[in-house]
C-alpha cells in the first residue's frame, strides 16, 4: 500500500492527475499518442507535396468538396425523408437538392468551381483586409499597429488573387489546402511525441519510487523475524 500511494503521489505531481495518468496504461497511452504522431506525419508530408505539386492538390481538393457536397446532400435527403409530414420537409428537400446540384457541378467541372472559389476568396480577403484597416483608425486600440499589419496583408493578398484571376485558380486553392495539411499534420506530430515523452517520464518516476518503497519496506521483515525467534527461545 505505501508503495501504490507513492507511486500515485509521483503521478499526481507529475501530471496533476489524481489517479496517476488517469487510471490507463501507460503502454496503450504510449500507442495510441504514437498512432497520433503517425497521422500528424502523414498529414504534414501530403502537405508538402501539395505545396509543390499545387495544381494538383487544387484538382484533388476540389474532387474531395464536389465528393462530400454529394454525400451531405444524400444525407439530407434521407433526414428530409424521414421527417416528411412535418413543416421542415420542404425546406430539407431544398437544402438537399441544392448539396446534390452544386456537388455534381464541381465533379464535373472542377476547373470552373476552382475559379469561382478563388474568386469568392479574393473578395473575402479584399473586404477582411479593408474593414480591419478601417477598424484600427477609428478604435485605436492598443493592438492597432497588429490589426493594420493583418488589414494591409489581407488587402494585398486579395489584390495579388485577383490580379491574377483566372489563372490564380490553377494554385491559390491548393496552396491554402496544402497549408492546412501541413499545419495541423505539425500540430498532431508535436502533440503525439510530446505526450508520449510525458508518459515515458512519468512511468519512469513512478517506477523508480515503486522500488524505492520496496527496499524501504523490505528492512523490517528481518527485524520482524528476529523477534519472533526471540519470544520462541523464551518460551
Amino acid at each position: 500500500m505505501f508503495g501504490r500511494d507513492k507511486a500515485r503521489a509521483a503521478a499526481r505531481d507529475a501530471t496533476g492527475d489524481p489517479e496517476g495518468i488517469g487510471g490507463a496504461d501507460p503502454r496503450t497511452l504510449s500507442r495510441s499518442f504514437g498512432w497520433l504522431a503517425l497521422l500528424g506525419a502523414i498529414l504534414a508530408v501530403g502537405g508538402l507535396v501539395g505545396l509543390v505539386y499545387a495544381g494538383v492538390a487544387t484538382l484533388t481538393s476540389m474532387l474531395l468538396f464536389g465528393w462530400l457536397l454529394l454525400v451531405g446532400g444524400i444525407v439530407a435527403l434521407l433526414h428530409a425523408v424521414q421527417s416528411r409530414g412535418t413543416s421542415f420537409f420542404w425546406l430539407g428537400v431544398v437544402v438537399a437538392a441544392l448539396n446534390l446540384a452544386a456537388g455534381f457541378v464541381v465533379i464535373r467541372r472542377p476547373d470552373v468551381a476552382a475559379e469561382a472559389l478563388t474568386m469568392f476568396a479574393a473578395l473575402l480577403f479584399l473586404t477582411g483586409g479593408v474593414f480591419r484597416l478601417v477598424g484600427s483608425l477609428v478604435v485605436r486600440g492598443p493592438q492597432m499597429a497588429v490589426t493594420l499589419l493583418q488589414g494591409a496583408f489581407g488587402v494585398l493578398l486579395g489584390v495579388l488573387v485577383l490580379a491574377g484571376w483566372p489563372s490564380s485558380s490553377q494554385y491559390v486553392i491548393g496552396t491554402f489546402f496544402s497549408l492546412a495539411l501541413l499545419f495541423d499534420g505539425l500540430g498532431l506530430l508535436a502533440t503525439g511525441i510530446g505526450a508520449r515523452r510525458i508518459i515515458s517520464l512519468v512511468s519512469d518516476r513512478v517506477g523508480a519510487d515503486e522500488g524505492g518503497a520496496r527496499e524501504a519496506v523490505q528492512p523490517e521483515e528481518p527485524v520482524k523475524a528476529a523477534q519472533e525467534g526471540q519470544d520462541q527461545s523464551r518460551n
